[in-house]
């Protein structure tokens, strides 16, 4: 009975370490910083492989995406749709992932437009 009691005692210690492990593991993964020109490079991405494009092919000044402001947890990027509509992109500068919230300055109408994971659209690094 004392064995069995030493086998559960250490199989129970070494499954609270292999798990603390691999939190670590995990934590140091998604600490990566998200710079300015991967967030700019992802929404970039992201709003030329969604958005057609195609009004822009004879005025490019009327479909664009751009860099706004920036805080200390999070880049702005913006998308112009041909339509004057505005996209904002809220980049989390840690884990990557993107709010997006559409807003129509014509009507002062903005709503959320859900979420993306910038990651998705940045270039795999080998």
């Amino acid at each position: 009975m004392q064995i069995m009691k030493q086998i559960i005692i250490s199989l129970a210690f070494m499954t609270v370490l292999l798990c603390s492990c691999h939190r670590d593991r995990t934590a140091s993964a998604v600490s990566t910083v998200i710079t300015a020109e991967m967030a700019y490079e992802g929404v970039n991405k992201y709003c030329h492989s969604e958005y057609d494009w195609q009004p822009a092919v004879e005025d490019s000044s009327i479909m664009y995406v751009a860099m706004d402001d920036e805080t200390e947890s999070e880049y702005k990027v913006v998308f112009r749709s041909y339509t004057g509509a505005l996209t904002y992109f809220y980049v989390d500068k840690t884990s990557g992932k993107t709010r997006m919230v559409v807003y129509v300055p014509m009507l002062d109408i903005e709503e959320e437009a859900g979420t993306i994971d910038l990651f998705d659209y940045l270039e795999k690094t080998k």
